[in-house]
């Protein structure tokens, strides 16, 4: 016998425990269907810290968007009784005409954000960590920092059972079926049928299969956050000393890291942004390998000295990107009672609190208060590269 429910909600990381929790909170009976445990490690949601920043680079459009996640990650604190967010300062590094650069001015003039542009004597002098060569400048706000991403996900989803929803892990779904006549969905999974009259899909990296009627030009690329001890201990590296940054060399590679947030015995944290390999979710190679640490301390060596020091660890996770790098979150073009959000392409985390307002929004009236025009689907024919910023 099929087990009925006003909203069904398929793959519970990010944004799946975040859209639970808003639709049950709007007191909806809500199923949520997670392939393996809470806050788990095998997607696109761990590794202990996502920078979160608001002169956004990727498109001014995000601003509004952000400056939204801003509070309701606010109220998720204080909803759940934790510290999720913390804001250290963040630093986009570059040349003036970089994207990281003049992309971030570009948001943050678009939205009057506060920043101060820094030369690269001025970034020497106030974050004696970072070694910018003279054709370097920086872009700062104080808004910015770094958000737990495994903590946040544990909060979305208790506070989501808290307002009733049934969430059911270790039982991926098998199918789903839009019913005739937009009357809702039926979920197939190996422990049984359920029936809901909306539906939520967040497949992360499962996207293309999962979602493969979009046409949506997804890749899937295995990514790795390293760890390092540094040269002389962490202190110079400590939330008050040393910024989250993002840093674009001349050829386009951006590298990004935080502070020490987990004190000495933690580390510090760094990696590249969008230099990853293609890859299959369930085959993801989890080493990290001698000539990957290599590549990365060298990248290091002239930008941040003191970081390369002792490699601690690694961890691999994946990216699911678009062709143009924008977010995917709407109403499915053929089933209207079915919601989708996905192609979050490596910077979507920051959203999560408000992507599941989006996603809740979506599903129950088929329209938001949101923007969300930059995120419909575009078919693999449609698609076009990513807005560069004019130089």
């Amino acid at each position: 016998m099929d087990r009925s429910y006003d909203a069904a909600v398929i793959g519970l990381g990010a944004m799946g425990s975040a859209a639970a929790y808003h639709l049950a909170a709007r007191g909806l009976r809500v199923l949520g269907l997670e392939r393996f445990g809470p806050a788990h490690d095998r997607g696109s949601s761990h590794g202990g810290s996502r920078i979160i920043r608001q002169a956004y680079f990727e498109h001014p459009d995000y601003v509004p968007l952000l400056l939204r996640a801003y509070e309701l990650w606010h109220a998720l604190e204080r909803d759940w009784g934790s510290e999720l967010m913390t804001l250290t300062g963040a630093l986009m590094l570059g040349r003036p005409d970089s994207r990281t650069v003049a992309g971030s001015r570009a948001s943050a003039h678009a939205w009057g954000l506060p920043h101060e542009m820094l030369d690269a004597a001025e970034i020497r002098r106030r974050f004696p960590t970072l070694r910018p060569g003279e054709d370097h400048v920086g872009l700062y706000e104080e808004r910015g920092g770094f958000v737990r991403p495994e903590a946040a996900v544990a909060a979305h989803l208790g506070l989501a059972e808290r307002a009733g929803a049934d969430l059911r892990f270790f039982e991926p779904a098998a199918d789903w079926t839009a019913l005739p006549g937009g009357d809702g969905v039926r979920i197939t999974t190996a422990a049984g049928t359920y029936t809901a009259d909306r539906l939520v899909v967040c497949p992360g990296a499962w996207a293309p299969r999962t979602l493969a009627d979009l046409a949506v030009d997804f890749t899937v690329e295995r990514q790795v956050q390293y760890w390092f001890a540094p040269r002389g201990g962490t202190e110079p590296f400590a939330p008050q000393h040393h910024p989250v940054y993002v840093w674009e060399d001349p050829e386009g590679v951006q590298i990004y890291g935080f502070p020490a947030y987990d004190g000495p015995q933690g580390g510090v944290k760094t990696a590249f942004f969008r230099r990853g390999t293609p890859c299959e979710p369930e085959t993801l190679d989890r080493r990290i390998h001698p000539g990957e640490i290599a590549v990365i301390a060298e990248h290091l060596s002239t930008r941040v000295p003191d970081l390369p020091g002792r490699f601690l660890r690694g961890a691999a996770c994946m990216y699911t990107t678009t062709a143009d790098e924008h977010f995917v979150i709407a109403t499915h073009p053929e089933y209207p009672q079915t919601t989708v959000a996905c192609g979050f392409s490596g910077h979507g985390f920051k959203f999560t609190p408000v992507v599941g307002e989006i996603a809740a929004d979506l599903a129950i009236s088929g329209t938001t208060a949101h923007s969300v025009d930059l995120f419909a689907p575009r078919p693999r024919s449609a698609a076009e590269p990513r807005t560069e910023v004019s130089r």
